[in-house]
């Protein structure tokens, strides 16, 4: 998961900065790293993920030599799952960069050279200050990646640094994770960070489309030991079902499970709300409007239309509507299957729709708002987004929230004109990997005049970088969950000081972050004025340790950063609370949008959709418990065990190609064709294959993971950036491939 960029998240505390009552609090209680050859326990984080779980941490002689979950954290309970475990492989995985390199030469001649930091610094600056003074501020593009939102210093510090420069063209991670969220949230509620969470805890029915918790702890849903808490769910009585193309890992400990073709799952979803209003099983509350709109637009989008469309019956769709409408406190869910498809607006508009319409907003057990200790939302720490300020110069892409569709970016640095893209920087990302049609992008990165990248590898997309500059590790700094606190299914607070000492001469990233943006800002041509510049580098030069200490100061919660360091396990500060609406409503009037002009309008496309192609394949993603999008690859841990890179596909569409199982295939689509073995498992519906998210590693010679266990190909040479939904969201589920024999094995 990535977040745009919180514009204002530093701008309200920098008055209280300059306290020096903060900033001496920040010096008596700063604890720190421990010392030289410790020997003994330390608790840490896991920030590799969005369950954010407590670690107590084994270290004998300053190494550490255990992980294992803290069972006195409040949120995460004791879980901890193989990533945690394998946390401490990530400080000293020997393909970790821990000084900023250099590339000599180009292609499979590229030699990296180590550098120091002034030199690697000054070169970043001078590279994107020539892009600049030359061709305008939009010829720099930036790129915020995945980890940037499990990192305290990307998210105070990055993002600002990332606003110092002025350009249209930024991208991020979220434009291939969870844009429908947030552009739906804008809409319907006023703010798009305002994400009622599932009270899992609660709950007595949760209904999940297109999400595999079992495998993510949760995604926009920070819910650590979720089998634990599903075990919890079963036993008091409650059910959870599952919509889903493939049998997960969710889906086979389900109450039930329903297939359902890609790309379809709006129909379901909005059929579920036409039993809801048909049967009248509806009681919303007063401060919704728009209702009637809802009922026209979705007159139509009847149990039968949904049956044509997805292949689940309509009888089954009426009765889970009823019974979900009946439960004492229900829970509608739906990620990664249904936002990054076509119509993922649209689907969590109805996902929006069932809990809003059945009363079970803001009901214990339903879907709550949380109350975090610093309420990014509440306070404007997040912006409320905006939406079609600008486009992007070639296809005309509306923007949001200031990022425009990574979809885009290839085309944006190959055309010509004035706004093209001539250097790039990219924050802990592989866009090649992890966007669409990735091949086009890798191509076009070799155009660039400039690139430098912030990260600890060389992977697909920084591999074209000028320089790279290497941030310390997770282990190595401070850490507070700035969103995913905001996202958790309770309310706790946790800080957690560096457990080791950073390496000498290495550089946290938001120091990293600092200098970039002074040292670029310092040679351009037209520079702010000089009120801008000292405001920026007051910002960018106080600590994200003492942005943390000012800002929980400012809530409400009563916590502190004294009474964190004293309980370094976590703070619990309770279940989630009912009862918060209409106060809390981000909508200047209190009230709620159920019907946005913009989804309502989006329902022509959904209806113009063609009927299925009984004969057709459509290709899905997939995730691992033991992956985090394209990184943790070179993890020896994490690579064990059975492989997983292989196409999974029904055994009836793999026979009626031709095909054995464990043969290797070619599979194509309108972008390009990739060869991988193939793997037969009735976890999959009929008509439809999967490849996990992420893997492809060992592009044009250069080596990235050591197990072949994870090698495979990447599913984003074959996904289409012409896929897209309304939000910009690139559509990766649904798109239309062939299977056949592969060339050398005919």
């Amino acid at each position: 998961m990535d977040l745009p960029a919180p514009s204002r998240l530093i701008g309200r505390a920098v008055d209280a900065t300059l306290s020096p009552l903060a900033n001496a609090a920040h010096t008596a209680f700063a604890g720190g790293p421990v010392p030289p050859g410790f020997t003994g326990t330390r608790l840490g984080v896991c920030n590799l993920c969005e369950a954010i779980c407590g670690l107590e941490l084994t270290l004998t002689d300053g190494a550490v030599t255990g992980v294992r979950g803290n069972p006195e954290d409040p949120l995460s309970r004791g879980h901890i799952c193989p990533k945690g475990v394998a946390i401490a492989d990530l400080h000293s995985d020997p393909d970790r960069l821990r000084r900023p390199v250099r590339r000599v030469g180009s292609g499979a001649d590229a030699q990296w050279v180590e550098i120091e930091w002034d030199e690697a610094l000054d070169l970043v600056a001078d590279g994107l200050a020539a892009a600049i003074n030359d061709h305008g501020r939009d010829a720099v593009g930036l790129y915020l990646g995945n980890p940037n939102a499990h990192s305290l210093g990307s998210l105070t510090h990055g993002t600002a640094m990332a606003k110092t420069f002025r350009t249209r063209n930024k991208f991020s991670a979220t434009s291939v994770d969870q844009l429908p969220h947030q552009f739906l949230a804008y809409l319907m509620y006023g703010h798009q960070f305002f994400l009622p969470i599932p009270d899992i805890d609660r709950t007595s029915f949760f209904l999940v489309f297109g999400a595999n918790p079992m495998a993510s702890n949760g995604s926009l849903m920070t819910v650590p030991d979720f089998p634990g808490r599903l075990r919890e769910l079963k036993a008091r009585g409650g059910r959870m079902v599952v919509f889903d193309p493939r049998r997960t890992e969710t889906a086979r400990v389900a109450s039930e499970h329903h297939f359902v073709r890609p790309g379809t799952d709006a129909f379901v979803l909005l059929a579920m709300v036409n039993v809801l209003v048909t049967e009248g099983l509806t009681s919303p509350a007063a401060y919704v409007d728009g209702l009637a709109a809802v009922e026209t637009a979705i007159s139509d989008l009847t149990p039968e239309r949904a049956e044509q469309m997805s292949g689940v019956p309509a009888e089954e769709i009426r009765r889970v509507a009823r019974e979900f409408a009946a439960a004492d406190g229900a829970a509608a869910y739906g990620r990664m299957g249904v936002s990054t498809q076509g119509f993922g607006t649209v689907c969590q508009w109805a996902v929006q729709l069932l809990n809003l319409l059945t009363g079970n907003l803001d009901r214990a057990g339903g879907v709550l708002v949380t109350t975090p200790a610093i309420d990014v939302v509440g306070t404007g720490l997040i912006g409320r987004g905006h939406h079609d300020v600008w486009r992007s110069r070639v296809r005309g892409l509306p923007e949001f929230g200031g990022e425009l569709p990574v979809s885009v970016l290839r085309e944006e640095i190959e055309t010509p004109g004035e706004g093209q893209i001539r250097a790039m920087l990219t924050l802990a990302g592989n866009p090649v990997l992890s966007t669409p049609d990735g091949p086009a992008l890798d191509r076009a990165m070799d155009g660039l005049d400039f690139m430098a990248a912030v990260d600890i590898f060389i992977n697909e997309t920084t591999r074209h970088a000028d320089v790279i500059l290497p941030p310390t590790s997770s282990l190595e700094r401070d850490h507070y969950d700035l969103v995913f606190h905001v996202l958790a299914v309770r309310d706790t607070a946790r800080f957690t000081p560096a457990v080791l000492p950073r390496e000498k001469g290495a550089m946290h990233d938001w120091e990293i972050y600092r200098e970039i943006a002074l040292r670029t800002q310092s040679r351009l041509r037209t520079k702010p004025p000089l009120r801008k510049r000292l405001e920026q580098r007051l910002r960018l030069s106080t600590s994200p340790t003492v942005l943390i200490g000012l800002l929980l100061q400012r809530g409400k919660s009563g916590v502190t950063l004294r009474s964190l360091r004293k309980n370094p396990a976590g703070v619990d500060l309770g279940p989630l609370r009912a009862g918060q609406l209409p106060d809390r409503i981000p909508h200047r009037d209190r009230r709620i949008d159920a019907a946005p002009a913009l989804v309502v309008e989006d329902l022509d496309r959904l209806r113009s959709l063609a009927a299925p192609d009984p004969d057709g394949l459509l290709l899905i993603g997939r995730r691992h418990q033991r992956d985090c999008n394209s990184w943790l690859h070179n993890s020896e841990r994490l690579t064990r065990g059975k492989a997983r890179h292989q196409l999974y596909i029904h055994p009836d569409d793999l026979s009626a190609r031709g095909l054995d199982d464990g043969t290797t295939a070619t599979v194509s689509s309108r972008v390009g064709s990739v060869q991988v073995e193939v793997l037969a498992t009735e976890d999959m519906m009929r008509g439809v294959v999967s490849l996990p998210h992420g893997y492809g590693h060992a592009k044009d010679g250069v080596r990235l993971a050591r197990a072949s266990k994870v090698a495979g190909v990447s599913i984003n040479d074959l996904t289409d950036p012409e896929l897209l939904d309304v939000s910009g969201n690139a559509a990766f589920s649904g798109v239309p491939v062939t299977v056949s024999a592969a060339a050398d094995h005919v």
